[in-house]
């Protein structure tokens, strides 16, 4: 914008030096010998010609500051409308001008984002503070969210600890989601049959209204009701069958463009809704070997289709402002390669705010370079996974939230993950300065075990019993099952 106003403004100039010189080289009868001086009753053709150049709105002029601090924030994400611009070194923006008085939004990793409306040029600039967030958050499923018992569990445990976010099931494993979704019709899903949520607006109101970041997770690929829906999007086995994978479950075909439409529209209206940031999870190609695509099932494909999925889902959501995350399995953090499912860290990073690499300890069936026994060594698996993939991708520890284990044990000695076991993984992603991370439990069965409990004064009449924490055993969630042998998968 600043180099078509300065471009306006020489071509201006020019017109008018332009205009004259051509005035002043034509002959002054007045300063011809011998020639009377004659008035000029009209305009000279030429002068007449020119027009006058309509003057350039000036840009709108603002600046995304820390909070605290009152510092500018550097790269900052600012967005009206459908313009969006980044912030230069010392946080200032700019606008165009017809945007005055529209809504702006400013989000920059690190931070929850803000909105305000931009100023007219002769208010001065628009200054749009951030306050720095660290997540730290439960898992609800589309049962969970509608469940007043688990929904109200998990309001409790937030209200007695530190916690700050929820990561809701927009679209789950299943193909469930919560409410009543227009988009879901509209894109050729079969009729919802499950409801459990009937008013998300005012839900999502409230949990806002009580502080909550609140985090919207979309199951991407592996979606069997699109894939019985629209069976040519489907992965397909080598006889040509429909794949279906340990659940039963069909696939869509990374593959193909147009099967990345649903993840997307889902998005664009949990965005809508109200959500601060969008969680793709299974954004992925199945890990099973041997099953065919509409493209060569190869390292030249594979990671180029998943980050083109992700540029189309962040070009879309950009309006919105909200944060765009995707879960990654937890030995993506280690292998140079795409793991073989498209998610190669150093192509991941320039698409995403956040990376949530699943650090179950569980899942790490070979567990990583000198500690064998994963369900042994849950500080070590989550500290040296996130340094190893902070190091690999340059990115600073802001850009990671990891997800962390709050289930019983599957894969090794059955153990329950309590007290000491969830302490000491959120203390390794806390020691590597991450954006916070999220404990996950399919069943939505959480305790304080582990978690800051907010100290509260007792009355000295007040049974001894009223000061002891909740249990310090994490519940075991009824659907857990092996993880793939490649890495951290869900349980």
């Amino acid at each position: 914008m600043a180099m078509a106003i300065a471009v306006s403004a020489t071509i201006g100039a020019a017109a008018w030096a332009q205009a004259g010189a051509s005035a002043s080289s034509e002959p002054n009868a007045a300063s011809t010998p011998g020639t009377p001086a004659v008035p000029s009753s009209a305009p000279s053709s030429a002068a007449s010609a020119i027009a006058v150049p309509a003057a350039t709105p000036a840009p709108l002029h603002g600046m995304v500051i820390d909070a605290d601090t009152k510092q500018g924030i550097p790269l900052a994400h600012v967005v009206s409308g459908d313009v969006t611009v980044r912030t230069d070194h010392d946080g200032h923006f700019s606008l165009p001008a017809n945007l005055a008085g529209q809504t702006v939004g400013a989000r920059m990793p690190g931070y929850r984002q803000q909105q305000g409306k931009l100023q007219a040029g002769s208010a001065g600039p628009t200054v749009l503070p951030l306050r720095k967030f660290q997540a730290r958050g439960l898992y609800l499923s589309a049962y969970g969210i509608g469940s007043s018992k688990l929904r109200g569990d998990a309001l409790t445990l937030m209200a007695q600890t530190d916690l700050n976010t929820l990561v809701i099931d927009i679209k789950g494993d299943a193909g469930i989601v919560p409410y009543r979704s227009e988009a879901w019709a509209a894109l050729g899903y079969p009729k919802q049959t499950v409801v459990t949520v009937r008013d998300m607006p005012a839900l999502i109101k409230d949990l806002h209204e009580r502080g909550i970041y609140l985090i919207g997770r979309i199951v991407t690929f592996k979606d069997d009701k699109m894939a019985h829906a629209k069976p040519q999007w489907a992965v397909k086995t080598s006889s040509g069958a429909m794949f279906k994978d340990r659940e039963g479950l069909s696939w869509l075909d990374p593959s193909i463009p147009d099967a990345w439409e649903p993840a997307v529209t889902m998005a664009e209206e949990a965005a809508k809704l109200g959500f601060d940031e969008i969680q793709f999870d299974y954004v992925r190609f199945p890990d099973t070997p041997g099953l065919v695509f509409s493209q060569p099932n190869t390292w030249e494909v594979r990671p180029f289709m998943i980050s083109a999925f992700l540029d189309k889902a962040r070009q879309r959501l950009a309006k919105y402002n909200v944060y765009v995350s995707a879960d990654i399995f937890g030995y993506v953090c280690w292998n140079l390669n795409d793991t073989f499912i498209g998610q190669q860290l150093e192509m991941l990073s320039d698409r995403l705010d956040y990376l949530s690499p699943m650090l179950y300890p569980s899942g790490f069936t070979w567990g990583i370079p000198g500690h064998v026994m994963a369900v042994g060594s849950p500080y070590e698996i989550v500290h040296h996974s996130l340094q190893a993939a902070i190091e690999r991708s340059g990115m600073s520890g802001v850009r990671f939230r990891p997800w962390l284990q709050a289930f019983k044990d599957y894969a090794f000695d059955k153990r329950v993950f309590g007290e000491q076991e969830i302490r000491l993984q959120i203390q390794a992603a806390d020691d590597v300065h991450t954006q916070g991370w999220l404990l996950w439990n399919a069943g939505n069965h959480y305790s304080t075990a582990g978690l800051n409990v907010k100290k509260v004064a007792v009355p000295a009449s007040a049974s001894s019993a009223a000061s002891t924490p909740a249990s310090a055993s994490a519940s075991t969630p009824a659907s857990a099952k092996p993880s793939s042998a490649h890495a951290a998968s869900r349980p």
